[in-house]
């Protein structure tokens, strides 16, 4: 099934309109927003998210500071800085591990599937 990029960019910024809040997992999140990384300073980080095109929407870079040692896989996208409700999940390319404690930063996108 083939859909126009109109489509693919309609259906890309209504999912950006549900909610701009980036998390990291340290594995797939599934539909459930699990695995949502903790400790250290760890919080979510808003994003800005422009018009899609193409079908794909970028936001704008977060920062994660504080973060313990681990390795970070995935990140989701969340209709609120705690709690909330889980709208999607993502593979970070590459993914990162930190040996120590550490910062790290990530530029979401959402692509139309």
């Amino acid at each position: 099934m083939a859909f126009a990029t109109a489509t693919k960019n309609a259906a890309v910024d209504a999912i950006v309109a549900l909610g701009n809040w980036i998390s990291l997992h340290t594995a797939d999140p599934g539909t459930t927003g699990a695995s949502e990384a903790t400790g250290g300073s760890y919080a979510r980080q808003q994003s800005t998210f422009g018009a899609s095109s193409g079908g794909v929407a970028t936001g704008s870079e977060v920062t994660f500071a504080g973060l313990i040692a681990a390795a970070y896989t995935h990140f989701g996208q969340w209709s609120a800085s705690s709690a909330g409700t889980f709208r999607h999940g993502n593979v970070l390319t590459p993914s990162m591990t930190l040996g120590g404690t550490g910062t790290l930063k990530v530029t979401p996108s959402i692509t139309f599937p």
